[in-house]
């Protein structure tokens, strides 16, 4: 994917004493993806996000891996959601909310989202390893949390069945892509902002 991004795009970099992140997003995509965050996990979640999304998709992160992988999955987190806020713009024409149900095997999961400007997480989801390789579960609800709020959007996570902790993960990152997807989608019939405030 070409890093001139098209309408719709947004790179953002993100630098602190922790981490070093670049995240180039097209939301009008063919769900293309370059991740590369050092933690093998998360580059395999975030490659299906932009698959299912239909986002073009890179990610750059460079972060203290030695002490552990929450720094690289928060920031890198923020600024994927940085990316959607400026991607979406004003939100002119936007279908404004997006769900979706996916099924993994024994698992499915539902994602509700509305881009309201305002921030909202519930993150209903329970598993019973703490670990997906060397991945802690724990970091999934902090990795939405972190994303919801910097994109400022309503983000509802329910898991209603599951037992296998990798299909469950995986599942609410396709989901949360098709329900993404389904929200930024341009509907010509919607003049302005879908909002009877006049604004989101």
């Amino acid at each position: 994917m070409s890093t001139e991004l098209q309408t719709r795009g947004a790179e953002i970099r993100r630098q602190t004493k922790e981490t070093d992140v670049r995240v180039a997003l097209r939301l009008d995509g063919g769900g293309q993806a370059r991740i590369n965050t050092g933690i093998p996990f998360l580059d395999h979640m975030l490659e299906l996000f932009a698959k299912h999304g239909l986002f073009d998709l890179e990610v750059e992160c460079r972060g203290d891996l030695h002490i552990d992988d929450h720094h690289s999955v928060e920031d890198t987190a923020i600024t994927l959601g940085q990316a959607v806020a400026q991607a979406i713009g004003d939100k002119e024409g936007i279908a404004r909310y997006g769900s979706a149900l996916v099924p993994m095997d024994e698992a499915l999961c539902r994602v509700v989202i509305d881009l309201s400007g305002r921030f909202y997480l519930v993150y209903e989801v329970e598993t019973d390893r703490s670990s997906v390789g060397n991945f802690p579960v724990e970091m999934a609800e902090h990795f939405w949390r972190s994303f919801a709020e910097a994109a400022r959007m309503n983000l509802h996570i329910d898991l209603l069945r599951g037992r296998n902790t990798h299909h469950i993960l995986e599942a609410a990152f396709k989901a949360t892509a098709r329900a993404l997807r389904e929200a930024v989608t341009l509907d010509p019939r919607i003049e302005g902002i879908l909002s009877t405030k006049g604004a989101l």
